[in-house]
Protein backbone atom coordinates (compact mmCIF):
# COMPACT_ATOMS: atom_id res chain seq x y z
CA UNK A 1 0.00 0.00 0.00
CA UNK A 2 1.33 3.52 -0.75
CA UNK A 3 2.27 5.34 2.08
CA UNK A 4 -0.33 8.19 1.03
CA UNK A 5 -2.93 5.67 1.49
CA UNK A 6 -1.26 4.30 4.46
CA UNK A 7 -1.51 7.92 6.20
CA UNK A 8 -5.14 8.02 5.40
CA UNK A 9 -5.73 5.09 6.78
CA UNK A 10 -4.23 5.65 9.77
CA UNK A 11 -6.39 8.94 9.55
CA UNK A 12 -9.65 7.12 9.36
CA UNK A 13 -8.94 4.81 12.29
CA UNK A 14 -8.01 7.88 14.31
CA UNK A 15 -11.34 9.66 13.47
CA UNK A 16 -13.73 6.14 13.53
CA UNK A 17 -12.11 5.55 17.19
CA UNK A 18 -12.28 8.64 18.73
CA UNK A 19 -15.66 9.05 17.68
CA UNK A 20 -17.25 5.90 19.19
CA UNK A 21 -15.53 6.91 22.38
CA UNK A 22 -16.51 10.41 22.61
CA UNK A 23 -20.40 9.41 21.42
CA UNK A 24 -20.75 6.39 24.11
CA UNK A 25 -20.27 3.59 21.75
CA UNK A 26 -17.22 2.08 23.30
CA UNK A 27 -17.66 2.56 26.62
CA UNK A 28 -14.71 3.78 29.85
CA UNK A 29 -12.95 1.21 30.84
CA UNK A 30 -13.76 -0.72 27.58
CA UNK A 31 -11.07 -3.53 26.28
CA UNK A 32 -9.37 -2.29 22.98
CA UNK A 33 -8.63 -5.50 20.89
CA UNK A 34 -7.01 -4.62 17.46
CA UNK A 35 -8.29 -7.70 15.74
CA UNK A 36 -11.48 -7.02 17.18
CA UNK A 37 -11.65 -3.07 16.04
CA UNK A 38 -9.70 -4.03 12.62
CA UNK A 39 -12.85 -6.02 11.51
CA UNK A 40 -15.10 -3.99 13.12
CA UNK A 41 -13.97 -0.67 11.17
CA UNK A 42 -12.52 -3.15 8.02
CA UNK A 43 -9.19 -1.21 8.28
CA UNK A 44 -5.74 -3.07 8.63
CA UNK A 45 -4.43 -3.44 12.60
CA UNK A 46 -1.38 -1.94 11.91
CA UNK A 47 -3.54 1.44 11.34
CA UNK A 48 -5.76 0.80 14.48
CA UNK A 49 -2.54 -0.05 16.40
CA UNK A 50 -1.09 3.43 15.32
CA UNK A 51 -4.82 5.06 15.92
CA UNK A 52 -4.91 3.92 19.58
CA UNK A 53 -1.65 5.47 20.25
CA UNK A 54 -2.42 8.85 19.03
CA UNK A 55 -5.69 8.74 21.07
CA UNK A 56 -3.79 7.73 24.14
CA UNK A 57 -1.67 10.81 23.77
CA UNK A 58 -5.20 12.70 23.42
CA UNK A 59 -5.94 11.32 26.61
CA UNK A 60 -8.94 8.88 25.81
CA UNK A 61 -7.32 5.45 25.83
CA UNK A 62 -4.72 4.00 28.41
CA UNK A 63 -2.56 0.79 27.48
CA UNK A 64 0.13 -1.78 29.99
CA UNK A 65 2.20 -4.05 28.98
CA UNK A 66 0.77 -7.09 28.83
CA UNK A 67 -2.86 -5.72 29.30
CA UNK A 68 -3.36 -4.44 26.14
CA UNK A 69 -5.73 -0.95 25.84
CA UNK A 70 -8.66 0.44 27.10
CA UNK A 71 -11.12 3.50 27.27
CA UNK A 72 -10.04 6.20 29.80
CA UNK A 73 -12.45 6.47 32.34
CA UNK A 74 -12.37 10.30 33.59
CA UNK A 75 -12.63 10.60 37.76
CA UNK A 76 -14.96 13.50 38.24
CA UNK A 77 -12.06 15.31 39.99
CA UNK A 78 -10.25 15.29 36.42
CA UNK A 79 -13.41 16.45 34.98
CA UNK A 80 -13.33 19.65 37.37
CA UNK A 81 -9.61 19.96 36.31
CA UNK A 82 -10.52 19.98 32.29
CA UNK A 83 -13.29 22.14 33.15
CA UNK A 84 -11.38 24.81 34.77
CA UNK A 85 -8.97 24.57 32.10
CA UNK A 86 -11.34 25.31 29.29
CA UNK A 87 -13.06 27.80 31.46
CA UNK A 88 -9.94 30.46 30.93
CA UNK A 89 -9.52 29.38 27.10
CA UNK A 90 -12.91 29.69 26.20
CA UNK A 91 -13.03 33.00 28.26
CA UNK A 92 -10.52 33.88 25.98
CA UNK A 93 -11.77 33.10 22.80
CA UNK A 94 -14.90 34.85 23.48
CA UNK A 95 -13.03 37.84 23.90
CA UNK A 96 -11.30 37.65 20.53
CA UNK A 97 -14.77 36.74 19.10
CA UNK A 98 -16.19 39.88 20.02
CA UNK A 99 -13.42 41.47 18.46
CA UNK A 100 -13.28 38.93 15.27
CA UNK A 101 -16.59 37.43 15.03
CA UNK A 102 -17.85 38.97 10.87
CA UNK A 103 -21.72 39.05 10.58
CA UNK A 104 -22.28 36.01 9.04
CA UNK A 105 -21.01 33.94 12.20
CA UNK A 106 -23.17 36.12 14.63
CA UNK A 107 -26.10 35.17 12.37
CA UNK A 108 -24.99 31.45 12.84
CA UNK A 109 -24.58 31.37 16.39
CA UNK A 110 -28.13 32.73 16.70
CA UNK A 111 -29.67 30.13 14.56
CA UNK A 112 -27.89 27.60 17.21
CA UNK A 113 -29.23 29.40 19.81
CA UNK A 114 -32.85 29.24 18.34
CA UNK A 115 -32.31 25.22 17.78
CA UNK A 116 -31.13 24.57 21.57
CA UNK A 117 -34.37 26.39 22.46
CA UNK A 118 -36.68 24.72 20.38
CA UNK A 119 -34.90 21.09 21.64
CA UNK A 120 -35.67 22.67 25.10
CA UNK A 121 -38.77 23.34 23.98
CA UNK A 122 -39.17 19.42 22.82
CA UNK A 123 -37.57 18.59 26.07
CA UNK A 124 -34.93 17.02 24.33
CA UNK A 125 -32.17 17.98 26.59
CA UNK A 126 -29.53 15.56 25.07
CA UNK A 127 -30.38 17.05 21.64
CA UNK A 128 -29.95 20.60 23.53
CA UNK A 129 -26.69 19.69 24.65
CA UNK A 130 -25.05 18.27 21.61
CA UNK A 131 -26.16 22.04 19.98
CA UNK A 132 -24.49 23.48 23.16
CA UNK A 133 -21.11 21.57 21.99
CA UNK A 134 -21.89 23.18 18.38
CA UNK A 135 -22.18 26.55 19.66
CA UNK A 136 -18.72 26.66 21.48
CA UNK A 137 -17.27 25.34 18.61
CA UNK A 138 -18.35 28.02 16.24
CA UNK A 139 -17.97 30.96 18.65
CA UNK A 140 -14.26 29.45 19.17
CA UNK A 141 -13.60 29.28 15.51
CA UNK A 142 -15.47 32.80 15.06
CA UNK A 143 -11.98 33.77 16.99
CA UNK A 144 -9.65 32.67 15.14
CA UNK A 145 -7.52 32.29 18.05
CA UNK A 146 -5.78 28.75 16.85
CA UNK A 147 -3.56 28.22 19.84
CA UNK A 148 -6.74 28.63 21.88
CA UNK A 149 -8.95 26.62 19.32
CA UNK A 150 -6.16 23.34 19.39
CA UNK A 151 -6.13 23.32 23.38
CA UNK A 152 -9.95 23.97 24.01
CA UNK A 153 -10.47 21.13 21.62
CA UNK A 154 -8.20 18.43 22.89
CA UNK A 155 -9.60 19.08 26.42
CA UNK A 156 -13.41 18.74 25.24
CA UNK A 157 -12.61 15.52 24.02
CA UNK A 158 -11.63 14.41 27.29
CA UNK A 159 -14.96 15.73 28.73
CA UNK A 160 -17.24 15.63 26.25
CA UNK A 161 -18.70 12.02 27.75
CA UNK A 162 -20.05 13.79 31.00
CA UNK A 163 -21.32 16.88 29.54
CA UNK A 164 -24.49 15.20 29.13
CA UNK A 165 -24.72 14.79 33.28
CA UNK A 166 -24.76 18.53 33.80
CA UNK A 167 -27.88 19.35 31.68
CA UNK A 168 -29.93 16.60 33.50
CA UNK A 169 -29.32 18.95 37.18
CA UNK A 170 -33.15 20.28 37.58
CA UNK A 171 -33.42 24.13 35.87
CA UNK A 172 -29.71 24.31 34.82
CA UNK A 173 -30.78 23.41 30.99
CA UNK A 174 -32.87 26.71 31.36
CA UNK A 175 -29.92 28.53 32.64
CA UNK A 176 -27.99 27.75 30.38
CA UNK A 177 -30.09 29.10 27.60
CA UNK A 178 -30.24 32.17 29.04
CA UNK A 179 -26.40 32.62 30.10
CA UNK A 180 -25.67 31.62 25.72
CA UNK A 181 -27.81 34.50 24.84
CA UNK A 182 -25.51 36.96 27.09
CA UNK A 183 -22.60 35.24 25.68
CA UNK A 184 -24.16 36.18 22.32
CA UNK A 185 -25.43 39.66 22.52
CA UNK A 186 -21.59 40.80 24.21
CA UNK A 187 -20.11 39.02 20.95
CA UNK A 188 -22.92 40.93 18.70
CA UNK A 189 -21.98 44.25 20.58
CA UNK A 190 -18.40 43.57 20.23
CA UNK A 191 -18.62 43.74 23.43
CA UNK A 192 -15.04 42.12 24.44
CA UNK A 193 -15.14 42.37 28.48
CA UNK A 194 -19.32 41.43 28.44
CA UNK A 195 -18.42 38.20 25.78
CA UNK A 196 -15.80 37.04 28.90
CA UNK A 197 -17.79 37.99 31.86
CA UNK A 198 -20.73 36.01 30.02
CA UNK A 199 -18.55 33.08 29.22
CA UNK A 200 -17.37 32.91 32.16
CA UNK A 201 -20.54 33.04 34.35
CA UNK A 202 -21.34 30.32 32.47
CA UNK A 203 -18.88 27.91 32.33
CA UNK A 204 -18.85 28.68 36.28
CA UNK A 205 -22.91 27.55 36.12
CA UNK A 206 -21.95 24.43 34.03
CA UNK A 207 -19.27 23.66 36.85
CA UNK A 208 -21.54 24.00 39.76
CA UNK A 209 -23.70 21.20 37.63
CA UNK A 210 -20.85 19.13 36.86
CA UNK A 211 -20.05 18.92 40.96
CA UNK A 212 -23.77 18.52 41.72
CA UNK A 213 -24.62 16.09 39.18
CA UNK A 214 -24.36 12.29 40.95
CA UNK A 215 -22.76 9.14 39.48
CA UNK A 216 -20.01 6.80 39.40
CA UNK A 217 -16.56 7.83 37.31
CA UNK A 218 -17.25 10.65 34.49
Amino acid sequence: MPAADKTTEVQQAYHLLREAILTGELLPGQRLVEKDLSERFGLGRAAIRTALAKLEQDGLVESAPYRGAWVRAISEEEAVEVLEARMALECLAARYAARRATPEEVARLREILAEMRERFAQGDLLGMSELNAVFHRTLVEASRHQTAKRLIEALRAQGVRHQYRTVLVPGRSQRSLEEHARILEAVAARNEEGAERAMREHLEGVLAALRQAKGGPL
